[in-house]
């Protein structure tokens, strides 16, 4: 989601400045009291928010700042709440500090453990919170005479768990790894057959996917897994139809048309070069899963499946609702009947009890999706990896979807998030997803970010968080603005990283940040501090302080996944031939001339030819290749190292091009050989260039196994 370079990445390059009046001063110190940033820095110093701006974003957060008068009233308002208040809305501290917390003289405080009991503080003027309070979300209660005042208390580790030695593992995009058994993309069975080969055969460590978040319905429907319907719930699109139980007791005769229509459909992409088209995988895997949904359930089955739905609660109530009501009248819910728009209306009630049936086969999808990914985990554990599955946390959700809709309450209304200007982007980026308001998830208490973060990692090693500094703050853009007239809105970072730490800590995952792009000062060291690994692509690694010098491997930072290339960027191959440039020459995409950008390109591949012979993994006049690049990642210091699924058969294409929509065919490309034709996941397994990728990070090429060219 982010922009690739740091702020302090941006070398010459100067970013025109914004032609924005100052706000007033009460304006700017009501913006304030409310973390809302009153200028940022695109790397050529500030540039003042202009106040239309922060009328816009403050109206986000609920406070009216529409006129002088208004503002200084909401000024007051602010001033008399916050010292009329007995306790903040939550208290996040971290285990074995003792934390002062300021409460009225006289207080009496109370604090409600998790797990039961009560622990009462002496009375006075500053209480200490004691450094021995055991981990977890507890409950504070302050009294003063007839008042009192509730909060919740979230004791967090102070670190966040780490792997406990250096590994390597494959970084995929599941769609894109199908197999012959595939319905016409990768699935959970695949995913699972991928970790059982690529840690028991090659000795990977880790496996780390794209988002399985549930996907708009609808067609055509978005294909980027980093706008979804709902980061709660994974997407039934990835389900392996013959791995549901009920599939054993099903008439097959039912699902044979079905069956020979997806073998032709995952033929279509595997032999002729085809894109992968997931609404007509979806099309034919409801319609089985229709089928099988009607079969009787066992005792047993029905036991697990009411004890899911419990341990789901209120969360996956809401979801499948929405699924339902979506089915009925559109993805939008902003134009639902009015008494439909929000979940706690009555007129919800009445609807649910109408449409019972299919909100149970909602219900029942997500099931079978929680125990898929549950399997592809302990497969992940079974084949020896030391991480296991990494899953990838989206920045946010489509503003029309099944998240926006039940988490109303607690998003930012008409505002989107997105980059400031930087040299990276003159013009700014606007994702269009729906932040947090950063007061009502501390009123909540964080739980919906909490059970984001718990969703997640339930059947993962790991994390990724998609654009991590927006854990510090986010750039709000206000509907109608363009990216460039937005704003920075703080949240309390302290927080939002305890929050991680103890759902990190009681799921045992580890936690990687990607922290490319605009990155404020001292960030990366909080992170650091914290436990949360970084993200550090090659072609970055440079020391800007030093003319943009490759940066040595000696002075790479250790907590971090070290890659070649993302999702984003060009693929390893592509990069060592210049067709990324080419590919975006040919689709306009280039700021200068041809010549110079191919002129710029080369020169890059010099200075890391140099490089690479000087620390000796390439003699001199040698090529650079993929081999010799990944042996580089190895002699750094990096904790984790992700080799790009597709390098190890030489596929050129990016499965993304930021900057397109319908000029390339993003999220939809299988993963190909040099030429263009797709590999299925048993000839990656067999592919030369996979052993010749993981002999350069390891040593050794793993178990012999019968290879051949892909």
């Amino acid at each position: 989601m982010a922009a690739y370079l740091d702020r302090d990445q941006a070398g010459s390059e100067q970013v025109p400045a914004q032609d924005n009046p100052p706000a007033p001063p009460e304006l700017v110190a009501l913006a304030h009291a409310y973390g809302v940033d009153s200028d940022y820095d695109p790397g050529s110093g500030p540039v003042p928010v202009a106040p239309g701006t922060l009328v816009a974003v403050l109206a986000a957060l609920g406070v009216d700042a529409s006129t002088p008068e208004s503002v200084r009233a909401e000024l007051e308002r602010h001033r008399v709440e916050v010292a009329a208040r007995l306790l903040p809305p939550c208290v996040v501290v971290r285990a074995g500090r003792r934390t002062a917390l300021d409460v009225p003289a006289g207080a009496s405080v109370v604090i409600e453990l998790e797990e039961g009991g009560e622990w009462s503080l002496p009375k006075g003027r500053s209480h200490w919170l004691p450094a021995d309070l055991p981990l977890g979300r507890h409950a504070l209660t302050a009294r003063v005479g007839s008042r009192e005042s509730r909060a919740v208390l979230i004791v967090a580790p102070q670190r966040l768990p780490e792997p406990a030695g250096r590994g390597w593992g494959f970084l995929a995009q599941l769609y894109s790894v199908l197999s012959e058994r595939s319905w016409g993309m990768g699935d959970l069975g695949d995913l699972a057959e991928l970790a059982q080969w690529a840690g028991a055969e090659l000795g990977a460590g880790f496996l780390q996917i794209n988002p399985l978040h549930a996907g708009m319905p609808g067609a055509p429907s978005d294909p980027s897994p980093y706008r979804p319907s709902s980061r709660r719930f994974a997407d039934p699109v990835h389900l392996r139809i013959e791995a549901v139980p009920e599939y054993a007791y099903a008439d097959l005769g039912d699902l044979a048309d079905l069956t020979r229509r997806a073998a032709l459909l995952r033929d279509e992409v595997l032999r002729h070069d085809g894109l992968i088209d997931r609404d007509a995988v979806w099309a034919l895997k409801r319609q089985a899963l229709e089928v099988l949904h009607r079969v009787e359930r066992g005792v047993g089955r029905e036991a697990a499946y009411q004890a899911f739905v419990r341990r789901e609660g209120e969360w996956l109530e809401r979801y499948a609702t929405w699924c339902a009501l979506a089915e009925l009248h559109g993805p939008d819910h902003h134009h639902w009947p009015k008494g439909l728009r929000h979940p706690d209306s009555p007129h919800v009630a009445a609807a649910k009890a109408e449409s019972a049936e299919r909100i149970e086969f909602h219900r029942w999808l997500a099931w079978q999706v929680d125990a898929q990914l549950g399997a592809a985990q302990r497969a992940a554990e079974q084949a020896g990896m030391a991480v296991g599955l990494i899953h990838d946390l989206a920045v946010g959700v489509h503003p029309h979807g099944a998240d926006a809709w039940a988490l109303q309450d607690v998003l930012a209304g008409g505002i989107s998030v997105g980059a400031p200007p930087d040299a990276f982007n003159a013009h700014g980026q606007d994702w269009g997803l729906p932040p947090f308001r950063p007061d009502a998830l501390a009123a909540a208490g964080y739980a919906p970010y909490a059970e984001l973060l718990r969703a997640a990692a339930r059947h993962a090693g790991a994390i990724r968080i998609d654009h991590v500094m927006g854990l510090f703050r986010l750039w709000w853009v206000p509907d109608g603005n363009p990216p460039t007239e937005g704003a920075y809105v703080r949240y309390d970072a302290e927080a939002m990283l305890g929050v991680l730490a103890l759902e990190a800590h009681r799921a045992g995952t580890y936690v990687i940040g990607e922290d490319l792009g605009t990155v404020e000062p001292g960030v990366r060291e909080q992170l650091s501090e914290r436990g949360v690994l970084g993200t550090s692509v090659l072609w970055f690694e440079r020391d800007w302080k030093a003319k943009g010098e490759i940066l040595p491997p000696e002075r790479w930072r250790a907590g971090c996944l070290a890659t070649l290339t993302t999702h984003d960027l060009p693929s390893t191959a592509a990069r060592l031939s210049g067709e990324h440039v080419e590919l975006r020459h040919r689709l306009g995409l280039l700021a200068r001339p041809l010549g110079e950008e191919q002129a710029e390109a080369a020169a890059e591949l010099a200075e890391w030819r140099t490089e690479l012979a000087r620390v000796g993994l390439l003699d001199k006049g040698d090529e650079l290749t993929p081999e010799a690049l990944y042996a580089f990642l190895r002699s750094t210091p990096a904790e984790l190292v992700g080799v790009w699924l597709p390098d190890t058969v030489g596929d050129p294409r990016p499965q993304n091009l930021p900057g397109t929509w319908d000029q390339y065919p993003n999220w939809r490309l299988p993963v190909s050989d040099r030429g263009g034709t797709p590999v299925t996941l048993d000839q990656l397994a067999a592919a030369v260039g996979t052993r010749r990728l993981v002999r350069a990070l390891t040593g050794h090429a793993g178990r012999p196994t019968p290879a051949r060219d892909v």
